[in-house]
């Protein structure tokens, strides 16, 4: 028996838009991938958009409204609705990953992706599902639309993708969230914090796939890993990589003090 095409398989998990469907379809695709279950065949290219539900509304970040003070019930809710929608767009940043790049990266890198993939579809439901404890949920305020435009810009180039989207976006999440942890757990909410801190590990490893990978498409290149990415950032990425870094936490994902200091 002929089994399903894997880029069909990621390519069907990117159309999803009704957010639990998404995170079904993402653990899906990364259990059945697991289980030799998909044959490693791209016969279908990434969309250059995924599907996205009709809420939250996705504005410029300009026009984001203020969250207002992390204590207060608006900060709050403001603060998880905020953390639910980086999530879930991760979730098709690794699906993308995998989709797009795996037929020239091999195997492992659609491994590694795929269980990024599973990951952000597990950190969406439990903040979600945090936020409804407050009694909110993902989709009730608005959203910021910058996230995805790091993938589309980089949708050409597989050392930009890693250098850019693991190796400073979601470097700068281990640099962040320890104080969004302290925060959290300043007004009580444990659970919250917990949360935080489980996502945090979970990150140190995405960011370390991202490196490790990139390492490999330099060594490919015949690159210096150090110049090809400081080249790639400072062509594709349009903010700053700026401290205070979580130098521990860049470290165990494999990103050398020297490497970010000297954009920074």
């Amino acid at each position: 028996m002929q089994l399903p095409s894997l880029a069909a398989t990621i390519h069907a998990a990117l159309a999803e838009s009704e957010p639990r469907a998404k995170v079904m379809a993402a653990r899906k695709v990364a259990r059945d991938w697991r289980l030799g279950r998909l044959a490693f065949t791209f016969d279908v290219a990434m969309p250059e958009t995924p599907g996205r539900p009709d809420a939250p509304e996705l504005l410029p970040p300009a026009r984001m409204p203020k969250r207002g003070k992390g204590g207060s019930e608006r900060g709050r809710l403001a603060l998880w609705h905020a953390l639910a929608h980086i999530e879930f767009v991760a979730i098709d940043l690794a699906l993308d990953m995998a989709g797009r790049f795996g037929a020239a990266m091999g195997p492992q890198f659609v491994s590694d992706f795929l269980r990024v993939a599973a990951d952000e579809a597990m950190h969406f439901t439990v903040i979600d599902r945090h936020l409804r404890s407050f009694g909110s949920h993902y989709g009730a305020l608005p959203a910021h639309d910058g996230l995805w435009s790091a993938a589309y810009d980089t949708r050409h180039d597989v050392g930009a993708r890693l250098a850019v989207v693991p190796m400073v976006l979601e470097a700068r999440a281990l640099d962040i969230t320890p104080a969004t942890i302290e925060r959290v757990r300043a007004v009580g909410d444990e659970r919250g914090a917990r949360i935080l801190e489980r996502i945090l590990d979970d990150e140190i490893a995405h960011v370390r796939f991202g490196a490790t990978h990139f390492a490999a498409v330099a060594e490919r290149l015949g690159e210096d890993v150090r110049d090809l990415w400081k080249t790639l950032v400072s062509r594709y990425f349009k903010g700053a990589v700026k401290p205070p870094f979580n130098d521990s936490a860049r470290l165990a994902a494999g990103l050398s003090r020297d490497l970010y200091t000297a954009l920074a």
